[in-house]
């Protein structure tokens, strides 16, 4: 029994060479498989096999090569920190999307200057204020440690609460608008296809990590992952209304309104409802910490 084991992982793990040579090998054979062989062809059953082998062998090496390659980032001070110390990950991450918050406002300006569009134009407005947000979140983290202050955090939480529910209803108010006048937009080219693979991966990781750094139960945390979340809905609604206007023909502006109108009421909606309770929410939790200090 203990033969037949050591011939399997043998085979499994046939070694870096191998596995290096096998794929290079099985690519040019399903290649000549596919573009030259014909009839009944040895070479084309080879390559099935082989090709079926590495890839098997690859999928197996993949555990021992995340763990190499996790070893060697532990080695590196900075890269150990950033994947051992929570705290200074989600400062980071904190840092990082203030940047891309900024930019993303700025390009946005650029595009409601450009065609003289009042849809982008208010985007560009909304991110910005995001990035403000943002800005007031990371100014606290960078001042105290997550959870050490709680008076202090749940006031921020409170005023991100306060500053997002009039962005919402002026939001509101412009989907309304471009709703009646009908107004659309186009991304130049093949650009509308990165900003949905953006508004997707934003939207799954924002809800993501929602829910993942509730644990460390810090408001001015949990807050900056709203204003993430607030960021991806918009985002997808921005996206959806590209989409109609490019994919969806000029023979259905009732249709492009009525999607737009259902989304922008849908998500218009959440961001209301986020904003009042993270308003009553944080109101509640000082009114039970303030007597105690």
């Amino acid at each position: 029994m203990r033969r037949w084991k050591n011939r399997l992982l043998k085979l499994l793990f046939p070694g870096p060479a191998v596995t290096l040579l096998g794929i290079p090998v099985s690519a040019a054979l399903l290649v000549y498989a596919f573009a030259f062989a014909q009839g009944e062809n040895p070479l084309v059953y080879l390559s099935y096999v082989l090709s079926f082998y590495t890839l098997v062998i690859v999928c197996a090496q993949i555990p021992r090569l995340v763990r190499a390659v996790s070893a060697h980032l532990h080695q590196r001070p900075w890269l150990h920190r950033y994947l051992s110390d929570p705290p200074f990950r989600m400062q980071v991450s904190l840092h990082l999307s203030l940047g891309f918050n900024l930019l993303y406002a700025v390009w946005k300006f650029f595009l409601g200057a450009w065609y003289r569009s009042v849809w982008f134009g208010t985007f560009g407005v909304y991110y910005a204020l995001l990035t403000v947000l943002r800005f007031l979140l990371l100014r606290h983290m960078n001042r105290s440690a997550f959870g050490k202050e709680p008076v202090s955090e749940w006031r921020r939480y409170r005023l991100c609460g306060a500053i997002l529910l009039p962005m919402t209803l002026a939001l509101s108010g412009v989907v309304v608008l471009v709703i009646e006048k009908n107004e659309t937009f186009q991304y130049p080219g093949y650009l509308i296809y990165a900003v949905a693979l953006y508004a997707f991966y934003a939207v799954i990781a924002a809800a993501v990590h929602l829910v993942k750094y509730r644990r460390y139960r810090s408001p001015v945390l949990t807050a900056s992952k709203i204003v993430g979340l607030a960021s991806a809905l918009v985002s997808l609604l921005s996206l959806e209304t590209a989409m109609l206007t490019q994919f969806g023909g000029s023979g259905e502006p009732a249709f492009r309104q009525i999607m737009v109108a259902a989304t922008g009421a849908g998500v218009c909606a959440i961001l209301l409802g986020t904003a009042v309770f993270m308003i009553l929410r944080a109101s509640r939790q000082l009114g039970r910490l303030l007597p105690t200090r």
